[in-house]
């Protein structure tokens, strides 16, 4: 049952009934250019108001509701209404019959199924209409008052009926007498909030408001997205008849007719009626389309009004049972009468778009708070915002935005490759209009970057739903960014460190996937990194701090790349650099060395990967390096020839102290980090592996007693199996220090149990060396380990 509220018509009597009449709306894409010197209105017949609720069919119980004039004020009774769309009138003039200027059976499937993306979109381009005929009203009565005698709100309301299938759109805006109705309705494509723009284009005092949305002239037809058959009554100023166009999906023609029936008539505007599509009816729920319109024209200027069912609770009497009665006796006489709460349900204009466009406000005018609020109600967030950055673009490319910097990341930390992510919604002129973008507006690692951009001017197809690749876009999306930035760094450089942490330690990932795909940002994306290092490795440095640090005679920012913090503070590389006191980074996630050779350099300090060859420390001896040298040539060719194709050469390192000997990569191949990231691909092309990894160079360490010991092997008995053997192990052994993975464990796991064999040979028990010898045979099973049998005593004194 539908009631109208005490509420309500207390409303009514406060206002003068002026929120509950049934004018109907305007089509503002639909109208056709205006005389701008004026209207004549002075023979403009009185305008009878009815409340559009009261159209339809009443139920046969009740009266049709009417508000009546009562000393001036409206009045209501209570009542049960439909929204169901009024039947023609029977005494209604015969319809005149047209032919539509284009060829519609092709242009109608266009607009139908080709030219929008969303049904939905529908309720938002009417609603764009209704609000730039409002719009034009309003601009038109500063010169010429008399078009606002009928009086009235300004506003949009929309009722549905869920039962039959039909949604009515009304509005007080400026209507369309039926030469307009001909020359806009009658011809597709054509847009009359152009036409209105040129004429205040050329006229002299039409001054620079040019707040109108649309423009593209098919707005209106997008209604045949869901309707079958729409039927537009509308009523302007200009003229004293008020006309009804009557259209049908995949039809040639339309009927105008004037209307006649008194209770359809209404004082100025248009109502637009709906008849949706079987299998469109459920847009016509009251709760659909409240969603619709608060999703879509929240900041719409004008209020815009949904038909909603409501409910008040109340104390009911409930009748007692006569058996109690009686039981209780006299005394229950004295008592009061039981009651119960019920609610009591009935439908009403309910305000949908409540909310402000925040970002048209003064950035000085509005508090954190409220830009807090805003961002929760916007993207339905509970936490408040890291950040956040209002501000107005102006010059070739004018709009405003408001852009928030979350506080946490809502899809995962690993999941930064999504460039959909809806969370920058578009809007022109307050008007919304879509959120899936694929990169047009910001960059994929920017994408959990939140916020609202609104523009006036903004180049969209005739759907206003894809973005058109134009410099205009492009300039957007570069002051965009630039914003985002901003933030970024305010929060880098605030007095709370905890932000900034825990910004990295969700979006630290995307930041480095923007220095792999943004060259043209590195010098905004470098102070944004953090990493630990050989001197901080509990807490994360900025590149600026580490050149902060740097030791004067130091020229390149050094790094390590590694698997693990752990691994990366033990790796032998750095044993030189430590003494000297050298920072070094730790990059221990996979994505860190990718964006790190992408950068290159910082401050014009290159990045020096600390694993690879040629390593310059800046302390270059060449007297000392030419000694040692032709003191360890042989050695390291004799190496070399042992080794084989497993490494490039042997060279001496200068970047050992404690460790034997080191396995760097070549200065262009793969590290052992990469290497081992690139073999973990589950889709990765190992063929590549092979020219990829590079080429390998073993650095000896020249001061160490086992590279001493093994040159004097090669100048004495360079075919000593067990010297041959010692090389073998050493080769292994470097590879996992190194960083990179043995090729066969196996063979490494029995070269390291015979020499223990070898080495702790009768150090204990002379009795079972033999059989610790022939044990370690059997694991390594090759004819070396034969060999080594008959030399146990050799062995042994080798060893001490």
């Amino acid at each position: 049952m539908h009631k109208l509220s005490r509420l309500s018509s207390s409303s009514i009597l406060r206002n003068g009934g002026s929120r509950y009449r049934g004018v109907a709306s305007s089509i503002s894409s639909s109208t056709s250019q205006y005389d701008l010197t004026g209207v004549n209105d002075s023979n403009q017949s009185a305008s009878r108001w009815f409340s559009s609720i009261t159209t339809g069919r009443s139920n046969s119980s009740h009266s049709t509701p009417k508000f009546n004039l009562r000393n001036g004020f409206y009045l209501s009774n209570r009542y049960e209404s439909t929204s169901a769309a009024a039947s023609d009138a029977t005494d209604s003039p015969p319809a005149e019959k047209f032919e539509y200027q284009a060829e519609v059976s092709r242009l109608m499937d266009l607009i139908v199924h080709s030219l929008y993306s969303n049904k939905e979109v529908f309720l938002r381009e009417l609603i764009s209409n209704a609000s730039d005929a409002l719009d034009k009203l309003r601009f038109l009565s500063v010169t010429d008052p008399g078009l606002m005698k009928e009086s009235g709100e300004l506003d949009i309301r929309v009722q549905t009926d869920k039962d039959n299938g039909i949604i009515t759109i009304t509005d007080s805006g400026i209507g369309m007498t039926r030469e307009e109705i001909v020359d806009c309705l009658g011809t597709i494509a054509q847009s009359g909030t152009a036409k209105f723009l040129k004429a205040l284009k050329d006229s002299k005092d039409s001054g620079s408001d040019n707040n109108l949305i649309g423009q593209f002239g098919v707005g209106f037809y997008s209604a045949f997205l869901v309707a079958d058959r729409v039927v537009v009554s509308t009523k302007s100023p200009k003229s004293e008849k008020q006309y009804v166009w009557e259209g049908e999906a995949n039809a040639s023609s339309y009927t105008i007719r004037e209307e006649t029936d008194p209770e359809k008539l209404i004082p100025r505007g248009t109502r637009l009626t709906l008849y949706l599509k079987r299998d469109d009816k459920g847009f016509a729920h009251p709760e659909r389309v409240q969603k619709l319109v608060k999703n879509y024209s929240q900041f719409v200027s004008f209020p815009i009004y949904t038909w909603q069912e409501k409910g008040h609770t109340k104390e009911v009497e409930v009748d007692e049972d006569p058996a109690e009665v009686k039981k209780e006796g006299d005394d229950s006489q004295t008592e009061k009468k039981k009651t119960k709460t019920v609610v009591e349900r009935y439908w009403d204009w309910e305000l949908t778009n409540e909310t402000k466009p925040l970002w048209l406000r003064n950035p000085k005018e509005v508090t954190t708070e409220e830009y807090n609020d805003f961002y929760k109600q916007t993207f339905n967030e509970y936490l408040e915002p890291l950040a956040s950055s209002h501000f107005t673009t102006e010059g070739e490319v004018e709009f405003r935005s408001v852009l928030y910097v979350p506080a946490i990341s809502p899809t995962g930390k690993d999941d930064i490759t999504n460039p959909k992510t809806k969370n920058i919604r578009l809007y022109v002129k307050r008007v919304f209009i879509s959120d899936d973008f694929d990169g047009e507006l910001f960059p994929r690692y920017l994408s959990f970057v939140k916020g609202v951009v609104d523009s006036n001017d903004l180049p969209l197809n005739v759907s206003r739903e894809i973005l058109q690749e134009s410099r205009i876009v492009r300039i957007m999306r570069k002051r965009l960014v630039r914003k985002a930035f901003d933030m970024i760094l305010g929060i880098a450089m605030s007095e709370n460190p905890e932000d900034y942490e825990k910004f990295w330690d969700n979006f630290g990932k995307n930041i480095k996937l923007g220095c792999i795909e943004d060259r043209e940002n590195h010098k905004r994306l470098s102070p944004l990194l953090r990493f630990f290092s050989s001197q901080a490795d509990e807490v994360m440095i900025s590149l600026d701090e580490y050149v902060e640090n740097m030791k004067p005679e130091q020229k390149d920012i050094y790094y390590i790349a590694s698997d693990s913090l752990t691994s990366a503070q033990n790796a032998p590389f750095l044993e030189k650099l430590k003494e000297k006191e050298y920072e070094v980074l730790f990059l221990v996630d996979p994505i860190d060395e990718v964006a790190i050779q992408n950068l290159k350099s910082y401050k014009e300090k290159n990045f020096v990967d600390i694993s690879k060859e040629d390593l310059d420390m800046g302390d270059k001896d060449e007297e000392k390096e030419k000694q040692v040298k032709q003191e360890f040539g042989v050695t390291c060719d004799w190496m070399k020839k042992r080794l084989g194709d497993k490494v490039a050469s042997v060279q001496i390192s200068n970047r050992l102290s404690s460790s034997p000997c080191v396995l760097v990569s070549g200065k262009f191949g793969w590290s052992a980090n990469m290497e081992r990231l690139m073999k973990a691909q589950s889709l990765g092309d190992t063929s590549s592996l092979d020219y990829m990894r590079g080429r390998r160079v073993l650095e000896i360490n020249a001061d160490h007693a086992i590279i001493k010991n093994l040159s004097v092997a090669c100048k004495s008995s360079p075919d000593d199996q067990e010297a041959l053997r010692a090389i073998d192990l050493l080769y292994n052994t470097a590879l996992i220090s190194s960083g990179f993975t043995p090729e066969n464990p196996a063979e490494l796991g029995g070269k390291i149990y015979e020499m223990m064999g070898m080495a702790l040979s009768g150090k204990w028990s002379p009795a079972i060396e033999a059989e610790v010898i022939k044990q370690s045979n059997m694991i390594n099973g090759s004819e070396a380990a034969i060999e080594a049998e008959v030399v146990p005593v050799e062995a042994g004194t080798g060893h001490k």
